[in-house]
């Protein structure tokens, strides 16, 4: 009896805390009628970013299309601390209907242009800034830190993992897979895998998706 007591109390508790947090979560997301949500340059109708949120900062360098969803522990900012004031604006774009997966991270200095209906994985890191290493007298950290402006086309996936470095131009339907680093350029309608990232399928009208020789 006394085990079966234990049990249901357990149990109860257990569905009372999930009940909670999953309330907290929906109360704490940022959407564009929240508070927070009117600091970005613009967040649009029916986007939303889960809670709980790790970094997030001069978001009003910051544009989200709408219907966009960012997960949980997303890092998303411009230029390097509060406050900052960028030489763009804005400094990333999100467009619309667009997924970001939980973990996330999009670092922008200059321009990171994200077209419509782009999802990634979890832990995917979009950045148009690199540390310069040139000088072995002083630390990386100190030294200059080259920006370009990164771009990914409507409708492409970015497998979990990815890491988009600056420079990077990714065409539209493009697919890249899991933990792939992407530095160049990849064409429209590709599929890319690896570090650094390669075509290795593409698509040819007349032929459909054909492998790379």
């Amino acid at each position: 009896m006394r085990d079966r007591l234990r049990g249901a109390t357990f149990e109860f508790c257990s569905a009372a805390v999930r009940a909670a947090w999953s309330h907290a979560t929906r109360l704490a997301a940022i959407g564009p009628r929240s508070k927070a949500g009117r600091r970005f340059g613009r967040f649009g109708q029916n986007s939303v970013i889960c809670f709980p949120a790790d970094t997030i900062f001069n978001e009003h360098y910051i544009h989200i299309g709408e219907g966009t969803m960012i997960g949980a522990h997303v890092t998303l900012s411009a230029g390097m601390m509060p406050g900052q004031q960028c030489l763009t604006d804005p400094v990333v774009r999100i467009g619309d209907r667009c997924l970001i997966g939980k973990g996330s991270g999009i670092v922008g200095h200059l321009a990171i242009e994200i077209g419509n209906d782009v999802w990634t994985g979890h832990n995917v890191y979009i950045t148009d800034q690199n540390h310069g290493y040139d000088d072995i007298t002083r630390p990386i950290s100190q030294q200059t830190m080259p920006e370009q402006p990164v771009v990914i086309g409507d409708g492409s996936w970015l497998g979990f993992g990815t890491v988009v470095l600056p420079g990077a131009r990714i065409g539209r339907h493009v697919t890249v897979g899991a933990n792939s680093v992407v530095v160049g350029e990849l064409p429209d309608y590709c599929v890319a895998v690896g570090a650094p990232a390669v075509v290795i399928r593409r698509y040819v009208e007349g032929q459909g998706w054909v492998r790379e020789p």
